[in-house]
């Protein structure tokens, strides 16, 4: 059995205007839209990995993100800062959920 390839083929330039792109919507909505320039952002990123010969896609939306986030920041809120810990958990959980192999 041969073990297929993986590996990344995005570009410097095209990280650059997606970081910048997620840059300003999110400063112009005083990060309001941050969900949706996360998504936007990581489709991209899927979409230009390819794992074991198979590329990835990303099916999450900004919207329903948003609604993580809303609950994340409340839990932050209310236990006084102890559930930060757990949102980079949290945030690679729903990322997970929502990649899967294209086509």
């Amino acid at each position: 059995m041969t073990e297929e390839a993986s590996y990344f083929d995005g570009g410097v330039l095209q990280f650059l205007g997606w970081v910048i792109l997620g840059s300003i919507i999110t400063t112009c909505t005083l990060g309001l839209c941050l969900p949706w320039a996360v998504c936007m952002f990581y489709k991209w990123e899927t979409s230009h990995t390819v794992v074991g010969g198979r590329r990835l896609q990303f099916n999450g939306s900004g919207g329903s993100l948003f609604g993580h986030y809303i609950l994340w920041w409340f839990l932050t809120i209310i236990t006084l800062g102890i559930y930060s810990f757990w949102l980079y958990v949290a945030m690679k959980k729903w990322m997970a959920k929502n990649t899967s192999f294209a086509g």
